[in-house]
């Protein structure tokens, strides 16, 4: 029997966030307060002559290009949503750069604790008041920058090796069976997702006041106490913190960018929901393709072949999954 095929009309690929704006608005002001902030220390550094000023000046440069980075995706994601040159839309580029932010966090954790390693070894002078001006202006710049962009930062992803299920009802037969496709995407009516691009903006800000309050004690015991080794001790400690960070959001961004299985909860949803529609998973594939947004191929084998919109109607319940294609076999 010669197979068939059923082709669903042309539609959009449109895979974004559902507060995608809103999170690029926002991290742009982000990165207007970081160089405006960046600015001000470095021309306040330079004619009050205080290098602690002008070297935090030029930190807060690295934030920002890192933040601009985020926004750079979301400007760029939201502007090629249409293009078809990506076959699954543009949903995954904030993981992508979610990956490279993460990489730069783990650089300047490794940086932050090489310096206090060095300063532990060979301690050095500290103008303890310019310093706490500086942590405190970075420490208030960087709690503002955290509220702007807290919101949905504690989204996570579970990643999870692929799986498959395989019929015991008998071997497939080539020769006649039903191959039918139904291929339709649903982008407004999904559940929301984690979006690891604002999760990696909100990491980096965090980062940083985490390290001004550190600085700020450490400062304050060194200019009571004298302890001039507290500053580089939590330097170790702010980099072992920024670096364990740095670790999840590799793992959940990369996750994302291997097509790992993101919800071991719903293959076994959509499991259960082709065993009531009497049909078997002999094959699934399913993978985020935006926050939020799965795609899913489902290859199910039955006794009784019903037509490929019978046990799509059976996944209607499941609305995260915006790109769906259903492969039916009958068995021998």
């Amino acid at each position: 029997m010669a197979e068939t095929h059923r082709f669903a009309p042309r539609h959009e690929h449109v895979f974004l966030g559902a507060d995608h704006d809103r999170h690029e608005r926002r991290t742009w002001i982000v990165v207007g307060l970081t160089l405006v902030t960046m600015i001000v220390e470095i021309v306040a550094g330079t004619l009050f002559g205080s290098m602690a000023l002008v070297a935090d000046g030029w930190h807060m440069s690295t934030h920002a290009a890192a933040l601009g980075i985020a926004g750079f995706a979301y400007s760029f994601a939201r502007r090629h949503a249409h293009d078809r040159r990506f076959t699954f839309g543009t949903g995954k580029l904030g993981d992508l750069a979610a990956f490279a932010s993460a990489l730069v966090l783990m650089l300047a954790a490794l940086f932050i604790a090489w310096e206090s390693v060095i300063r532990l070894a060979s301690p050095v002078a500290i103008g303890f008041n310019q310093a706490l001006v500086v942590a405190v202006l970075g420490l208030g710049v960087n709690l503002a920058s955290a509220l702007i962009l807290k919101e949905d930062h504690h989204g996570h992803g579970h990643a999870h090796g692929h799986e498959h299920g395989h019929s015991h009802g008998g071997r497939d037969r080539h020769d006649a069976h039903d191959h039918r496709h139904e291929d339709h995407g649903h982008p407004q009516a999904l559940r929301r997702g984690a979006d690891n691009n604002l999760r990696a903006a909100y990491l980096h800000v965090l980062a940083d006041a985490f390290t001004s309050v550190l600085a700020i004690g450490a400062l304050l015991g060194g200019s009571l106490y004298g302890w001039i080794w507290l500053d580089p001790a939590m330097g170790l400690i702010g980099a072992l913190v920024i670096a364990h960070w740095s670790i999840g959001l590799i793992r959940r961004s990369g996750a994302v960018l291997l097509d790992a299985v993101p919800d071991a909860a719903l293959v076994d949803a959509i499991k259960e929901r082709m065993d009531a529609a009497g049909a078997e998973v002999a094959d699934l594939h399913l993978w985020q393709v935006g926050p939020g947004h799965y795609g899913a191929i489902v290859s199910v084998v039955a006794v009784e072949a019903a037509a490929p919109a019978v046990y799509k109607a059976h996944l209607a319940a499941l609305p995260q999954l915006a790109h769906l294609t259903v492969e039916v076999n009958a068995a021998a």
